[in-house]
Parts: structure tokens; sequence; C-alpha cells
């Protein structure tokens, strides 16, 4: 897995398998070796900033578009390689655009009743008797002799959904089913997905809505910079992400950040930095007093491996959340250094200790990351 070590697996029937998963548009290269799993039954959500290639991912799955590289294996099968029949794979994986794509010289019933009778060969009632139940699911009964143009977004969505169910997919593809769409609509095709869940749906959904993925879902891929940066059950990618990058998406991180490559850093120079980042964000005065201590408190602590190892200082703010952390992050064997039995004098710890609310250390890809958490500002106005 690219970037993230040892993701959480659920287990169960793999259904779908990719395999160092590259695409390039030219000189641009939009993924770059994705390997991924989805198992039967799972609801599996994909979320990261616009331009990650969160859709190109979705739609070299069922082959809209030709991937450059790798193996996507469909219950055991590599629908990349030569001979496929794409036809099928797509109406076994099938897909729902955000953009509806419904005929709109057809009936509702009609636009769910072209691919069964013309591809599968169902006989007009049958097709008709199980369009109808469809549309029953949806919500759309009513509407079965309306016409497109006749349908608001979200009843245009939900027809979008029948639709793909009507092929009886073993597995389908969302591509930001609701970002056409404003929050009441969102709201009734959500809950189509969600009882699509509750039957047991091999689903995934390229969303932006956060809250969905969190409560619907079974598992959380975060994708950036065209790979899965990182996965996990939604608890963890939205309570606990494990890399800056997801907790910046997820939190609506703002940072401000410093390379110190020498021990001879220009210290006022990154106070100042902090100080203006922190007032731009209408931050309290207490809460700037007590970021700049704890950098204070840390460089000194840190003083050992500053031009030694790369090391990176953090401030980070969420706008989102409310949360302030200060982070320390640098290369080398695994230490702690603020591990009090290690200081000759632990004053430094001790005040950090006294501003924060919690202090963590990791070690991971041969970096260690100290993080101050402080205690949430009570007020943007307090001075």
């Amino acid at each position: 897995m690219d970037e993230s070590e040892g993701p959480p697996w659920p287990g169960g029937t793999v259904m779908i398998e990719v395999q160092n998963l590259t695409k390039r548009f030219g000189t641009l290269t939009v993924l770059t070796g994705v390997n991924a799993r989805i198992a039967k039954g799972e609801v599996v959500s994909i979320i990261g900033p616009s331009g990650c290639g969160k859709s190109t991912f979705l739609r070299c799955l069922n082959r809209l578009e030709e991937p450059d590289g790798g193996a996507i294996l469909f219950d055991g099968a590599d629908i990349l390689a030569a001979g496929t029949n794409v036809a099928d794979v797509r109406q076994r994986m099938n897909m729902v655009f955000q953009s509806f794509n419904l005929f709109a010289h057809l009936s509702v019933i009609d636009n769910l009743t072209l691919a069964p009778i013309q591809l599968k060969g169902v006989n007009k009632a049958e097709a008709r008797e199980n369009a109808m139940e469809l549309l029953r699911l949806v919500g759309l009964g009513e509407k079965a002799d309306h016409f497109p143009d006749e349908l608001s977004g979200g009843q245009k969505q939900r027809v979008a959904i029948a639709r793909c169910l009507a092929m009886d997919p073993e597995v389908i593809l969302f591509d930001e089913p609701t970002s056409a769409l404003d929050p009441t609509m969102v709201r009734e095709v959500l809950a189509v997905i969600r009882e699509l869940a509750r039957k047991g749906m091999t689903m995934v959904i390229v969303t932006h809505e956060m809250e969905f993925a969190r409560n619907v879902c079974s598992r959380v891929i975060y994708m950036d910079t065209g790979g899965i940066h990182e996965e996990g059950p939604p608890e963890q990618i939205f309570d606990a992400p494990q890399r800056p990058r997801t907790r910046a998406f997820i939190n609506r991180m703002r940072s401000v950040r410093h390379s110190l490559r020498s021990k001879d850093f220009d210290f006022y120079s990154i106070n100042a930095s902090i100080e203006t980042f922190m007032q731009r964000q209408s931050l309290p005065a207490r809460a700037i007093h007590d970021v700049l201590l704890v950098v204070e408190e840390l460089l000194q602590i840190h003083a050992p491996v500053i031009g030694r190892d790369p090391m990176e200082l953090s401030v980070d703010y969420s706008e989102a959340s409310g949360l302030l952390e200060v982070a320390i992050e640098h290369e080398g064997a695994e230490e702690n250094l603020l591990e009090g039995a290690h200081l000759p004098d632990d004053i430094g710890v001790t005040l950090i200790r006294g501003m924060s609310e919690s202090i963590s250390h990791g070690y991971h890809d041969g970096r260690n990351r100290v993080v101050v958490r402080l205690r949430q500002p009570s007020s943007k106005a307090e001075s």
C-alpha cells in the first residue's frame, strides 16, 4: 500500500483487488502504484482533496478509463487482460454518476427497462415489473411515467440508482452522487444508499459527505497526490488519523511550518511567523502565549538533534474542531526526547505538560514525531 503500512483489513471474500495501478494523462501522472482491496458486502468511501485521483481510480475499476499499468482483479480475474468482456464487467460492476446521465427522451420506467431488455434479454413485462419494484425501493413509484426534466435533482439521482440496480450488479460505484444537489436532495439520495448498505450491497463511493462516510461506510480510504495515503475504519480516519495529511484534510487544518537544518536557525523569525499565523486565525492572546512558550521549550529540548537530523516544526490549527497542536518531526533512530528521565533538567517538559491536553510520540518510516496538543482556547475574543 503506497505510503501506508499494514492497513486494517476486515477480511471476508475479496471481490476487487487492485495491484500497483497507474494512470497517466499525457505527461501528468494521476494514479501512482495504487493497491487496494474491496470485500463482498463492504461499503467503502473514498475521500480526499480535489484532483487527487479519486474519480479516476473509480473509473478505472470498470474501465471507463484505461489504466497504464497494474492489475484489477474482479472475482480473481484480471479485467485488464486482453479479451476481457468489458460490457460484462460494467454490468456486474455498475456505476452511478454525479450528472445522472438519464435519457431525456425516455420516461423514467423506460430508462430503467432499456438496458435489461437490450443487454440481458429480459422480456418487456418482466423488466417493467422489476423496474417498478426498484422505483418503489427508491421512493419514486409514482414517477414511473414522468420524464427526467419533470424531476428534481434528487429524484433524478434516485432514478439513476434504480437504473443501476436494474442490471442486478454485484458492485455499485458511486462517483460523487450528491455533488450536484442541494442539501435537501442530498439527504434523500443518501437515505437510499443507506438502505442499500443495510441490504448488504457492495459499494465504493467517492464522496465529500464526511458525516455519511463516518456513519454508513465500513471503511474509509483517504487519497492524496495520486495514491492511497491512509485507510481504516471510520473511527480511525475521522477521530484518530495517523498521517499528517489525513489530519489536515479531516480537520480543515491550517498550518505554519519551518524546516530547521542548522543549529544556527533564526529563532526570532520563526517566533514572529508563528505569532502572525495565530493572529490571522483570530486566536486569543493566551493561546498565542502558550504556543510560543511550547515552541521555545520544544526547540531547547531538541537542541541536540537540530543540525544532526533534518527537522520540521509545525503549528496546526483546526478551524473545524478548534484543535491546536505543535509538532516536531525528525529523522533518525527511535527516541523520545520529552521523556524526563533522559534530561538533566526537566523543567521544560514540566512546563509543556502543564499547558497541554496531551503529548504523544510516534515513530514511522524512520521519523520521530512528537505532538503537543494544547488546551482548547476558551474564546477567540479572550485577551
